[in-house]
């Protein structure tokens, strides 16, 4: 699925026009994006929460010539499930 396939549902789903449901899409993206560029987690009751998470330098290998390369430090935009989506992606 990608953000033409949640456009057309949301659509779908409400009355409103397709460039006002791109726009909301667009709108709940830049949010999180800017929560996370903060270092600010973003909650979303009974979908998840996006979280910023630090990951520290660390040494790696060129896998092309085995080189040790130094992976720099940064920040990482990690995504847990509420309850509800992960009961719903149970296989039982």
């Amino acid at each position: 699925m990608n953000s033409q396939d949640l456009i057309e549902r949301i659509v779908a789903a409400t009355d409103i026009q397709k460039k006002d449901a791109k726009t909301a899409l667009e709108t709940v993206f830049a949010a999180i994006t800017e929560a996370a560029v903060k270092g600010d987690d973003t909650t979303i009751a009974g979908f998840g929460k996006f979280v910023v998470r630090q990951t520290a330098e660390r040494k790696g290998r060129n896998p092309r010539t085995g080189a040790e390369l130094v992976i720099p430090a940064s920040r990482k935009l990690a995504y847990t499930p509420a309850k509800a989506v992960k009961d719903a992606l149970r296989v039982e």
